[in-house]
């Protein structure tokens, strides 16, 4: 991953912007030699996050089958009718 200055970024915004949304790779932003942001293009970003919207759904289920929160396949089946109806 590259890493550029924030007074790059600043100098070069629409270079940079440019760049990352061609290669679809992240360009990491430091300030007074620091991590201090991504700059990523708006693709990856929405699968990020649609990805993590996934993860969260996993653990959420998880979390419910661990604290015993289930339901019989067949009142899964009637809840579900009920809900699309």
């Amino acid at each position: 991953m590259r890493t550029e200055l924030v007074t790059t970024l600043k100098r070069k915004a629409t270079e940079l912007i440019s760049e990352v949304t061609s290669a679809h790779e992240p360009l990491l932003i430091t300030q007074h030699g620091l991590p201090a942001a991504y700059l990523v293009d708006v693709a990856t970003y929405d699968l990020m996050r649609s990805r993590i919207a996934l993860l969260e759904g996993i653990a959420k289920g998880e979390k419910a089958i661990f604290e015993g929160r289930v339901v019989s396949h067949e009142e899964a089946k009637t809840r579900m009718t009920r809900w699309l109806d």
